[in-house]
């Protein structure tokens, strides 16, 4: 990874340890890792890529349900299934799919959370196990899986709901050892479940609309960890002011 090679360089790497950003930016070890730290993951199947293991998993877990890349990112090697006679198609294309865009066509099975609300949200770790969360982002407003519009914050979360979804984001980072700025994003049900979907391990192009809410520049805060700070906030002196939006235009 280059995180390893500007490390080995002597140079002080602004982001995540390379091990971690291996094991968050597969979706398969970090749904293992989120499941042994108690953080919920959706249902799924991982546990071999054979057709006739996703077959027989996929009957198992029943349906709809989604095809998706071990490797996967914006939507690429993802399928959504309806019924056991299309999965094997859903599968071939699926693999093709992520070999081309990642070199890696592993597959892997989740339940399909219908008219899920896709949530996600912003953390920050230091170098001493301090570990922050500045709040949720709602992006469900999405196109082929790209999220479209962000909103700060979500007017589908309830204090209660964002206080345990922030708790959730929080135990995420710290299971993993995860320092400097990082996304957790979560699927909320219409029930008020939510699930643990994957993690960003960077500053995304979204961090905007917390700097505003919040009033923390993320970019300073990013080079300031590197440098070896502590974080300068405990998680109750965090707080959301104002409301904001970001739209991208395609």
């Amino acid at each position: 990874l280059f995180a390893e090679a500007v490390s080995a360089a002597g140079l002080a790497w602004i982001g995540p340890r390379a091990d971690v950003i291996r094991t968050m930016g597969s979706k398969t070890a970090a749904r293992t890792a989120m499941m042994a730290s108690g953080v919920p993951v959706i249902p799924g199947y991982q546990a071999s890529n054979t057709e006739e293991d996703l077959l027989a998993a996929a009957a198992a877990l029943g349906f709809p349900l989604l095809v998706k890349a071990k490797a996967g990112g914006g939507g690429k090697g993802m399928r959504i299934v309806d019924r056991l006679a299309d999965l094997p198609q859903a599968i071939a294309a699926a693999r093709r799919e992520a070999m081309n865009a990642f070199g890696d066509d592993e597959l892997y099975l989740e339940k399909l959370i219908a008219a899920a609300h896709h949530i996600e949200f912003q953390v920050l770790g230091d170098h001493y196990g301090n570990v922050v969360h500045l709040f949720e982002r709602e992006c469900s407003v999405q196109r082929h899986h790209q999220k479209i519009i962000e909103e700060t914050p979500s007017p589908h979360l309830d204090d209660n709901l964002r206080q345990r979804m922030g708790e959730a984001a929080v135990t995420a980072a710290r299971t993993v050892g995860y320092t400097n700025a990082g996304t957790l994003e979560f699927l909320v049900d219409g029930a008020g479940h939510f699930y643990f979907l994957e993690m960003n391990t960077r500053l995304q192009v979204e961090h905007p609309i917390t700097e505003l809410v919040t009033g923390v520049d993320l970019v300073q805060a990013q080079i300031r960890i590197a440098a070896g700070e502590p974080l300068p906030w405990r998680q109750a002196e965090l707080i959301q002011r104002g409301h904001a939006l970001e739209c991208r235009l395609y």
